[in-house]
């Protein structure tokens, strides 16, 4: 039996971004957290570096067709990509 690979126009599962270990870090503090400067805080980062890691996050989904352009969708993005679970909002 010869299995075909599904297209991936056709898969239901969207494209997930390649985010590095230390993106995946300051979204996920970043959700928890109210704003960039308690970001900063916590991952002891500058502030410019937290924007320059949530640009390139953005940049990254939106190069897969899914664009996050504010702080709601990349919750929305987080949760679809099995980053984040609901309960831990």
């Amino acid at each position: 039996m010869q299995i075909h690979p599904v297209p991936a126009a056709a898969s239901p599962f969207p494209p997930r971004p390649d985010l590095t270990g230390r993106e995946i870090e300051v979204l996920l503090c970043w959700i928890r957290h109210d704003s960039k400067t308690e970001v900063a805080k916590a991952l002891f980062l500058s502030l410019g570096t937290v924007n320059t890691h949530l640009t390139r996050i953005r940049a990254k989904y939106t190069s897969v067709g899914r664009p996050a352009p504010t702080k709601a969708a990349l919750v929305a993005r987080a949760l679809q990509d099995g980053l984040v679970d609901i309960s831990e909002l």
